[in-house]
């Protein structure tokens, strides 16, 4: 028998004031539930890999999977109308895996069967993101959407594979206080892990910046840029009906990971993660419906924001405390900072992110560093 494709979108106009969107939802007659303060209008409700659920009339979700404890990435499909007619736009695209792939195609299949993809946007460069985002611009015949220095950051990682990484990664995380046990199984591994998860990019794409205002369906969407996680990662802003496409700059139940990355070392990406905070706070409207990478759609931005703040202004009280007792080394810090076990499959976000924090105090003039043998030894400034 015959796939049928869903009603789905049944227009591309939106709802018309915010009230009606979280009524749109309860029509679904799901359960909704709270925890730590954000409201979870859908519950624990999530689309199965390769279906999509009609979330408005206009905007759909979908999940793809992803290796490890993030275990998913959540995909928006937004009704769109371009010369050619009426069709579906796609934000962000899932890793470059088999898996991924396979649920792609049982999507455009099945419950987007005859529903034409217009553009593909993402909001920033990280591979579970942008990772089948060729593969679809070339396979559909159409655009990718992403802000300049994203598509910049995506297009070299994925041309930089080499059989051992630069000497200057090298040094950085001996800085970080990697022995060289540790550093010659970096050595082993080669270096190009990214292109591993991503698809080949297009060689144009359509430029997307900070206040930009794009038109998709019926829907208007303010582009919003934040630093930190990455340079200028995007978020989509439905200011009149009160939606935002979050991509990982605000997460309900994780922190995005803010490193200190082998390109910039002498960065300052929690200061810039901070600003961003504090920029989607008073831009954004409290009654928000936040349309997260990872997790489930919620309300209580102004929240959640206060908390990935004040998380990190306590560790890095704690740390600054911490360095009045006794220099440490970024690997000193991980009890301090992190609630799990450190084992090697994290071990490298573990030091970049502990990185940032000590970078943030020593630009902040909070803390000094002493370069020992290629080493860094951070104490209290």
């Amino acid at each position: 028998m015959a796939h049928k494709a869903p009603a789905w979108p049944k227009a591309a106009t939106p709802p018309e004031v915010t009230p009606s969107v979280l009524e749109a939802l309860a029509d679904h007659g799901l359960e909704p539930n709270q925890h730590k303060g954000l409201h979870y209008p859908l519950g624990n409700h999530a689309p199965e890999y390769g279906t999509l659920f009609p979330l408005l009339p206009d905007i759909g979700w979908t999940r793809l999977p992803v290796p490890g404890s993030l275990n998913h990435i959540n995909i928006w499909l937004l009704a769109d109308r371009d010369d050619e007619g009426d069709g579906i736009a796609i934000v962000d695209t899932g890793l470059n895996i088999p898996a991924s792939r396979e649920a792609w195609e049982t999507l455009l299949a099945g419950d987007l069967q005859g529903k034409r993809i217009t553009r593909v946007i993402c909001t920033h460069f990280h591979p579970d993101h942008v990772g089948c985002a060729g593969w679809l611009c070339e396979t559909q015949g159409v655009r990718l959407w992403m802000n300049r220095t994203e598509w910049l950051m995506a297009r070299m990682l994925t041309a930089d594979i080499r059989e051992a990484p630069p000497e200057a990664a090298i040094t950085q995380m001996r800085y970080a206080g990697w022995d060289e046990e540790r550093l010659d199984k970096m050595r082993s591994r080669g270096w190009g892990n990214f292109a591993k998860a991503v698809s080949p990019l297009p060689v144009t794409h359509v430029r997307l910046e900070d206040e930009q205002v794009i038109t998709v369906g019926g829907r208007n969407w303010r582009i919003l840029t934040g630093g930190g996680h990455t340079p200028e990662h995007c978020c989509l802003v439905d200011e009149e009906n009160g939606v935002v496409i979050a991509g990982d700059q605000i997460l309900p139940r994780i922190t995005s990971n803010v490193s200190v990355s082998v390109s910039e070392p002498l960065a300052d990406p929690l200061g810039e993660w901070l600003e961003s905070i504090a920029k989607f706070r008073a831009r954004l409207s409290e009654d928000m419906l936040v349309l997260p990478a990872h997790g489930f759609p919620f309300t209580g931005v102004f929240e959640r924001l206060d908390v990935l703040a004040g998380g990190h202004h306590n560790q890095l009280e704690a740390l600054e405390h911490a360095l009045g007792q006794k220099p440490m080394r970024a690997v000193d810090t991980f009890g301090l900072l992190f609630a799990r076990k450190i084992d090697d499959s994290v071990y490298g976000l573990a030091t970049g992110e502990a990185m940032a924090h000590l970078r943030h105090l020593e630009v902040t003039g909070r803390a000094i560093v002493e370069n020992r043998d290629g080493v860094g030894w951070f104490s209290a400034g």
